[in-house]
Formats: C-alpha cells, structure tokens, sequence
C-alpha cells in the first residue's frame, strides 16, 4: 500500500520544497526522497523536475496529483465511515455551490435540513461552476451543486432543480418598457455577464451563439450581486440571470426584464459528486432531501 507514498507526493507537489514537505509530515528529508523513488520506480516515470533553485512537478506528475488527491480521500473517508455509527448522520458534509445556487437557493433549504440533522455540521464553498467541479474531483467538497455542465466523466451528475432565467434590464433601458420583444431586438447590446467559468456566463453564450446576436460588448463582473447593482445604477446594458437572483429586485422595482416572443430560457440545476461519495452517509441523506424540492 503506498498511502504514505502518496501522501508525501502530494504535500511535496503543493510545497514545492522537501524540507518543508518533511517538516509537514513530521518525517526525514531522505524518508521524502525515498517516497517518490519508490513512486518514480513504481510508476517508471519522473514526477518531479529537480533543480538547485526550483522543484517543478512533471506531466505524468500533474496526472498522479489529481488520482493520489482521489486516492487519499476514499481511504481517510473509509476509516471515518467505519468509526461512524452507520445509523447516525453527523460529522461534516462540505457543499460546493456555484453562486446563483448557493446565495440565492441552497440557503433555504439549508435552514430545513440543519433543522433535521442537527449533529451534521454544514460548511459551503461558493464559486463558478467550473470551480466547483474541480473541488468535487479533487475531494475538496463532498457534493458540489451547479447551474453549468460537466465533461467530468468521473463524476455523478444528477439534476435536482428547473431553472428559469430572464433578461433584465434597468428601468430606463430602451426595451424595458416594451410587452414583448424580438429576438432580432437584443443586437448590437452591451452584456453585462459573469465570467469564464460560469454556468450563467455559458448559458449565455449559447443563446448568443444559437441566435446568431451581435455584441456591442461584454462587461465581465464575478459577482451576480455586481451585475445587478451595474444595471440598477443605469448603465445601459442587459444580462441575462435567474429568476431567483432578480426576483427581489422586481419587486421591489429596481430592475425590469424583457420578454420576448416565442422565446424563453430554462435550464438545470444539478448534484455533481463522486461514485465514492453515493455510501457515505452524510452526502446520501442530503441528495434525498434535495431531490424532493
């Protein structure tokens, strides 16, 4: 079994330096350097590019970092399942949560499952969806919850929620005032949109690409609470963002959205998490109740 093996490459991959790699895992400089001989030999490649003044980690290495990541969880995570009373759900679930999803739905249903698991302690890492898929293959959330899509083929991805989503406005916007508009109507318009990595700045992307819109220009914002705060200011632009992330704003009349004939925009939520994560009892309990909203 070479767990400490792989322990210790992934600290001197992260560190980048073998005394502190040995300082880390409270172990010898040689025992560090024996590691990834034995992982070098093992997997008959280099991991790492020595140098005087620098330690660069190899191709092959970036690939071993990412399953040793793997690899290390699914072993920590079985010596806590076993040491858990497997009728109880308690301990720690980490939940990774684009931001559309995770200010402005999960918080909700947060208050109604902690009220149901009162010994679960819930921690949420907000981000873009691409973000939050990297976090879930790496380990570094349990479950991630995104508005985008995946290629990780490695993954679960199981929608749980119908999203709608409008082109909103400010109120002095020259369609604002307009019943219904056209397609045709939305060129040559400034977007203000999130940025790469989003599932809200993809979906856009597609609606741009699928009906042939011309751009005047994008305004790039990572925050929906920006993008809104942007128009509501007068800015003469649009973006297209979820109903949950604007429906405030409508009532309160700071933002107004923009129909349009024959045209509306909807798309899913999903669970993405590992096929190792569907026993672990914590995550289980939080898809079932997820999946009933």
């Amino acid at each position: 079994m070479y767990y400490d093996a792989l322990r210790t490459f992934v600290t001197l991959a992260e560190v980048k330096n073998f005394t502190k790699a040995a300082e880390i895992l409270h172990i010898s400089q040689p025992s560090v350097s024996l590691h990834i001989k034995n992982l070098e030999k093992e997997f008959q490649t280099k991991l790492f590019i020595r140098s005087p003044k620098s330690l660069k980690i190899t191709p092959t290495g970036e690939i071993l970092y990412g399953r040793a990541k793997q690899i290390i969880h699914i072993y920590e995570q079985t010596k806590q399942d076993i040491l858990e009373h497997h009728h109880d759900v308690k301990g720690k679930l980490t939940i990774g949560a684009s931001f559309t999803i995770g200010e402005y739905i999960l918080p909700s249903f947060l208050v109604d499952f902690q009220a149901q698991y009162p010994n679960l302690k819930l921690e949420v890492v907000i981000g873009n969806t691409e973000e939050i898929v990297q976090s879930v293959r790496l380990f570094k959330v349990d479950i991630g919850l995104i508005e985008g899509q995946t290629n990780e083929k490695e993954l679960l991805v199981k929608p749980f929620m119908d999203d709608e989503l409008f082109i909103a406005a400010p109120k002095g916007h020259k369609l604002a005032g307009r019943k219904e508009a056209r397609i045709e109507d939305l060129h040559n318009q400034v977007w203000v949109t999130r940025e790469e990595g989003s599932g809200t700045r993809e979906y856009l992307e597609h609606v741009i690409r699928s009906n042939g819109l011309k751009v005047e220009s994008f305004l790039t914002i990572s925050s929906n609470q920006g993008i809104k705060e942007t128009l509501i200011s007068g800015m003469e632009a649009l973006s297209l963002l979820s109903l949950h992330v604007i429906e405030r704003d409508l009532t309160n009349k700071v933002l107004s959205i923009i129909p349009l004939k024959d045209h509306t925009f909807k798309r899913k939520l999903s669970m993405v998490y590992s096929p190792a994560m569907k026993s672990k009892m914590n995550v289980a309990a939080f898809v079932e109740e997820l999946s009933k909203r």
